[in-house]
């Protein structure tokens, strides 16, 4: 009897294997910057500074080959990309001319969040995540969530970006199977919220503008490796889920502020964070980044107002602006200045690719 048992469980697992072998393996990667092997210059991820961005361009596109050859082993059938990253580049971060031909970079027809808009059934089977970072106050390489002077909370949790990743896909059933970057996103958080993920460390972030480099062969060794193992062991991967309704909150970290809030009737506002309760994991995000934009605002507003007072000119500069400024509202309350009408969006998107952002 143990022996037929025996027999019955192996040929039951052989079938499975090979049915599983025989569908299609489908997998999304999304790419970031700031989490890459070989990078310590935040100006390796910034459009603006050409030389330096040259670099990032080539180290994201060596890891995100890196990761398709261990995917593409492990037995994936489709590898789709998608820009998370936003460098300011009008064209893909990705030197598409020297990525490996077994995936490509997807294109839609109107702008898009990768974090939010992409998730539908039945589309991807695993989400494997390149060049990651830290959240905020860790220590981490340019640690931050989202961009700059913003820390997402939900339930009472500060988030990085996988685990924003992980629950806004968990919504379809699709795990986030593999990440690779700073290693101190893995020792911080992953490792406590996302314990089942393949991850490679491919730096240490020793402050926000300072890392130890690991050596870039034996990284990319080793990313190969780990989305091989990432993917074969796609059944035991566990998706990220939140309890619903969400507390939700912006902390605005400076330079950003929301203290423009306090007072505000219906605000939940206490020491330079709003908080919410949103009724699912979307609400949740897009609440966070209305808000971001108040506290970025506020905080881009403060540094241009420092920046210009430093310059030798400040008194000048500045009397410039407010009569400008001035000027400009005297205008339009007396008919002489109307503002351009609004570009209808149609407009806006006729004839453009995105790939994410930008």
């Amino acid at each position: 009897m143990k022996r037929f048992v025996f027999v019955f469980a192996f040929l039951l697992a052989w079938a499975s294997a090979a049915g599983a072998q025989g569908r299609p393996i489908r997998v999304l990667i999304l790419h970031d910057m700031e989490g890459l092997t070989g990078e310590d210059d935040w100006r390796q991820f910034s459009f603006s500074y050409p030389e330096q961005y040259a670099k990032g361009r080539m180290l994201l596109t060596d890891d995100v080959n890196a990761t398709i050859e261990g995917l593409v082993a492990a037995g994936a059938t489709k590898i789709d990309i998608v820009d998370g990253h936003g460098s300011g580049n009008q064209e893909p971060d990705l030197l598409l001319d020297k990525l490996d031909k077994r995936a490509q970079l997807i294109y839609r027809d109107r702008p898009f969040d990768p974090y939010i808009d992409m998730q539908e059934q039945n589309v991807y089977d695993a989400v494997a995540l390149v060049g990651m970072h830290a959240k905020p106050g860790s220590g981490g390489f340019v640690a931050h969530t989202y961009t700059g002077g913003m820390e997402f909370w939900m339930n009472g949790l500060s988030l990085s970006e996988p685990e924003i990743i992980a629950y806004s896909w968990a919504r379809v059933n699709v795990p986030v199977i593999y990440v690779a970057g700073d290693e101190v996103l893995w020792t911080n958080d992953l490792n406590k919220t996302m314990p089942w993920v393949e991850y490679v460390a491919v730096k240490r972030g020793t402050s926000a503008s300072t890392a130890i480099l690991f050596p870039l062969d034996s990284v990319r060794a080793n990313m190969r490796v780990a989305a091989k193992r990432a993917l074969q062991n796609l059944g035991k991967m566990k998706l990220l889920t939140i309890t619903a309704p969400i507390t939700a909150a912006l902390h605005a970290r400076p330079p950003a502020s929301l203290a423009v809030l306090d007072s505000v009737p219906g605000i939940n506002y206490h020491d330079n964070t709003v908080t919410f309760i949103a009724a699912d994991f979307e609400h949740a995000y897009r609440g966070i980044l209305a808000l971001g934009n108040v506290s970025g605002l506020a905080g881009s507003q403060s540094t241009t107002t420092a920046a210009l007072r430093a310059q030798p000119e400040a008194a000048q500069t500045m009397r410039m602006i407010g009569e400008f400024r001035i000027n400009r509202w005297l205008d339009y309350e007396s008919g002489r200045w109307k503002p351009n009408p609004p570009i209808p969006f149609e407009v806006q998107v006729a004839g453009k690719k995105y790939f994410g952002d930008r």
